[in-house]
């Protein structure tokens, strides 16, 4: 049990260092979330084919179709999140994109038909009060974060429908027959948008490079995979709020190497946020959710 902890609280850092990597370099956010996913496609293409070769019979062009939808989502998701990760502090990116589990389930229940019950709504409310209390601070303190919170908020709603669409797509033969396709559509997207700052980018610079690779290994393969691991042997509801906690390692990390220090007002905004997912967490029912 310790080791599925461990693996859990590392797959949250994984993925919390993405804003770290996001601010850490020059390359214009929508080039940099295009060769992102790219380059996630081609580390991860030798399983792409092997499950296709194992999954032949199963996998058919009706799958690939369905996930055309998603890809799309999830290249907005991708701009918006680069875009809007630059604008504000490194913790507060963090939270407000990590406020999926308190939106989700209206998605779900948009998507697939799953009920949602009161106290969901309750916690949902009570997290965007957190967040209306630190977007106001900033827009009347004119610390410049306020169009950042706005943008991240966003990306946090089309990360929550790409979560959602996946949820109705769950009858993949495999889960990397799902997801490399959704990276190498949503990656040709994002590089299409890309094409008016692609000359700005330096291919030779290998400083860049190297935080491409370690965007598309650490927070999009690892850590991810960390966290749909911890799926499998932990609750739902405690892989969801430990994945909250994403916004403590990337503030921590953000104050060490830039000096990052958000104000007192974030500190009690973070903590109504984390109520209202918490409440919306464990308001979740046990039992699979009755469908439409």
């Amino acid at each position: 049990m310790p080791l599925r902890y461990a693996a859990l609280l590392t797959g949250v850092f994984a993925c919390s260092i993405s804003v770290i990597f996001i601010k850490a370099t020059p390359t214009h956010p929508v080039v940099l979330a295009a060769l992102r996913l790219l380059v996630a496609v081609a580390l991860l293409a030798p399983v792409y084919f092997r499950e296709t070769r194992r999954h032949r019979e199963a996998f058919t062009r009706s799958h690939l179709r369905r996930t055309t939808l998603p890809a799309i989502v999830l290249a907005g998701h991708f701009i918006s999140w680069t875009y809007g990760a630059r604008l504000t502090f490194a913790a507060q990116a963090s939270l407000i994109v990590n406020l999926v589990p308190a939106v989700i389930p209206f998605f779900l229940h948009a998507v697939v038909g799953e009920r949602i019950n009161r106290s969901e709504i309750l916690g949902t409310v009570i997290a965007l009060v957190g967040v209306a209390v630190l977007t106001a601070h900033d827009a009347f303190a004119h610390t410049g974060d306020t169009w950042g919170n706005l943008v991240c908020f966003g990306s946090m709603l089309l990360f929550a429908w790409y979560l959602a669409l996946g949820r109705r797509n769950r009858d993949f033969p495999s889960i990397w027959l799902y997801v490399v396709p959704v990276y190498l559509q949503a990656g040709i997207i994002c590089l299409l948008v890309a094409l008016p700052w692609l000359d700005a980018f330096l291919p030779g610079s290998l400083r860049e490079w190297f935080f491409i690779l370690a965007l598309a290994v650490v927070p999009t393969i690892f850590g991810h995979s960390l966290l749909n691991l911890s799926l499998r042997y932990l609750r739902g509801q405690i892989v969801s709020l430990c994945n909250v906690g994403q916004f403590i390692f990337a503030g921590v990390i953000a104050f060490l190497l830039f000096g990052e220090s958000p104000s007192a007002v974030f500190y009690g905004a973070s903590a109504i946020v984390v109520a209202g997912i918490a409440v919306v967490v464990f308001a979740a029912p046990s039992t699979p959710p009755r469908l439409r």
